[in-house]
């Protein structure tokens, strides 16, 4: 699955635009297989823009440096 950065939000808001009127063309036109596949491409963008907005308010995660613990000499290599 791909991640939307926020910053795409404005572009995703202007595809929606343009989907709805191709949307109201294919209803007037009365292309179902269109339809169909304009309502689909509409809630995947929809979904798409809320898990951008969800990523927008709560930021990036920090998951810090992962800490090793001390590494001790194996036996028989002490003195090589």
């Amino acid at each position: 699955m791909l991640s939307i950065n926020p910053k795409m939000l404005p572009r995703l808001n202007e595809s929606e635009e343009d989907l709805i009127a191709r949307r109201k063309r294919a209803v007037e036109e009365d292309w179902r297989g269109e339809i169909e596949g304009l309502d689909l491409t509409l809630t995947f963008l929809r979904s798409k823009r809320e898990q951008a907005r969800r990523f927008q308010r709560s930021g990036p995660v920090s998951l810090g440096l992962p800490v090793l613990p001390a590494q001790r000499p194996q036996d028989g290599q002490e003195g090589d």
